[in-house]
């Protein structure tokens, strides 16, 4: 299957902590997209309904079974269970500081949602999540060759 070149891929995450399918679904996809696909530029870009996910704590509430990680793994050549994490959080952790993905928020919904008292406020987000204004975010998915919904 020959698949049109993407410099740049936005994964829109629209659910929250009620839908783990999809937060499992966004790493991996962005983990694909970097190791097999070569994409240069990918983000976990967290939208209004997900922005709850990157609450202090909660992607560390979504465990990595070890069923899951078997399956996981064994799509991937060269890739074994032991190599993958236990939770999203290390997930998350792993394919930004590994693999250079970029995992931004919509900061305006941090507010709005009641855990950020402005948009420049982090305190209750994880340290590694970008959070973006709404012109940063607009201008990030307008740029992008692909956008991709969870």
């Amino acid at each position: 299957m020959e698949i049109k070149k993407i410099e740049k891929l936005i994964i829109f995450v629209k659910s929250g902590m009620d839908n783990p399918l999809s937060q499992y679904g966004s790493y991996a996809v962005a983990f694909a997209a970097k190791k097999i696909h070569n994409i240069p530029d990918v983000m976990v870009f967290y939208g209004q309904q997900g922005v709850e996910v990157v609450q202090k704590g909660n992607l560390a509430k979504l465990a990595l079974s070890e069923d899951v990680k078997k399956l996981i793994a064994g799509q991937f050549e060269g890739l074994n269970p032991e190599d993958l994490p236990g939770n999203l959080e290390l997930m998350a952790r792993f394919v930004k500081d590994a693999m250079g993905v970029k995992i931004g928020s919509c900061a305006t919904f941090h507010v709005v949602s009641g855990f950020a008292t402005s948009v420049d406020d982090t305190s209750n987000i994880e340290d590694f999540i970008t959070p973006m204004t709404i012109p940063d975010a607009v201008e990030a998915e307008l740029s992008a060759d692909k956008i991709l919904v969870f």
